[in-house]
């Protein structure tokens, strides 16, 4: 199988999209389609992979492929172990939200590819391999023992294109890219003039070949990067809009509640701005989530009291209603009781523990006696 037919066969096979965001616990269906996806994914680039390694081996200079082989193997193997945690944590789908944030951190923390990059986040790592994958093909086909110079140059000039449009605005890249945009150019003219350009041809092959998938890279980081920074933008502001209500609710525990918690309201605006580089955002990510269990635990601090209270006159209702069915009311300890416990339960501030316990009481003197109305006989 030719590098050729291996691109025509695979064409339909893509990276997944991966879901949700870091720090999010991700939707159980949308973590079983992208589990899918990429599993199938991993089969095909793994099966383009050693063809491509065949058809490297079987060129006159397997030595010019074969580091770029090896660089996609590594970067494909890192991929796998990630994917491999991914399967551990799903565990056939029986996955609680702590176990869906955990996948969230496996899908968008950093991948080791250990090629002497930067760590990068796994749909990266996809998007990483996919551009090796594509310029092993595009090597391999306008290898000199199947096109000539002519078509080789024209494949290195339509490669020039692609980089130039992914360079965009980079100045460095552009510069990059221009310098590769004079060899051509030099080539092409030494090789019109009747010159032997097989040697220089195949490293300028190369370098072009290097210089687009380092920009497909660059670009998906830094989309990622503008997304996790949109991410973040919006978990700040959602966050920073929980305060008043919180506030509020907080000023509510301490005037009805006697000894109320003493949680402090995080103030997210003290987070600063969302930072720029990827490091920094992570880090800010990180804090982000821990103001929100801050807010959680401070919502449920402030709002038990309350609702214990509110349930607690629920109760005594419903057992002073009990008590007049059944004629306990008539008894003047159940109507102390009762008494004792709606002024308790009524004054403000509250004391819950007290209430709580006088309830408790009360409902114990409102039970029916036996032999009595609504009693065992």
């Amino acid at each position: 199988m030719t590098a050729t037919t291996v691109a025509a066969a695979s064409a339909d096979v893509v990276a997944p999209v991966a879901p949700g965001r870091l720090g999010e616990a991700i939707p159980a269906r949308d973590l079983m389609v992208y589990l899918d996806g990429l599993l199938t994914w991993l089969d095909d680039r793994r099966t383009q992979l050693d063809a491509l390694d065949t058809a490297a081996q079987a060129t006159a200079e397997a030595e010019r492929y074969t580091p770029d082989v090896v660089l996609a193997l590594t970067v494909w193997q890192s991929v796998r172990r990630r994917a491999d945690e991914l399967l551990a944590v799903w565990d056939n789908g029986r996955v609680t939200e702590v176990e869906r944030e955990r996948m969230s951190q496996l899908v968008w923390g950093r991948v080791d590819t250990r090629a002497g990059a930067s760590p990068v986040s796994l749909p990266e790592a996809l998007t990483l391999c996919d551009a090796m994958v594509s310029a092993l093909r595009t090597r391999l086909a306008f290898d000199p023992d199947t096109a000539d110079v002519v078509a080789r140059l024209r494949g290195v000039r339509a490669a020039l294109v692609r980089a130039e449009d992914l360079a965009g605005t980079d100045t460095a890249a552009r510069e990059r890219v221009a310098a590769l945009r004079e060899r051509e150019q030099r080539l092409s003219t030494q090789a019109a003039r009747g010159g032997d350009v097989s040697g220089p041809l195949a490293e300028l092959e190369t370098r072009t070949a290097h210089a687009e998938r380092d920009l497909m890279v660059a670009v998906s980081q830094r989309r990622s990067l503008a997304r996790a920074r949109a991410d973040a933008h919006a978990t700040a502001a959602a966050l920073e809009a929980r305060e008043p209500a919180l506030h509020e609710l907080a000023e509510r525990c301490r005037r009805e509640i006697a000894h109320p918690p003493r949680f402090a309201v995080p103030d997210v605006s003290r987070l600063g701005a969302v930072p720029e580089d990827r490091d920094a955002l992570d880090a800010f990510v990180a804090r982000l989530d821990a103001v929100r269990r801050a807010l959680d635990a401070a919502q449920d601090a402030y709002s038990n009291p309350l609702r214990e209270r509110a349930e607690l006159r629920y109760r005594l209702g419903r057992a002073a209603t009990a008590a007049a069915s059944n004629g306990r009311d008539a008894s003047p300890t159940v109507r102390a009781g009762h008494d004792e416990a709606r002024a308790a339960v009524d004054t403000t501030p509250c004391d819950v523990g007290l209430a709580r316990a006088l309830v408790e009481q009360y409902e114990h003197l409102a039970r029916p006696l036996p032999g009595g109305p609504g009693g065992a006989r």
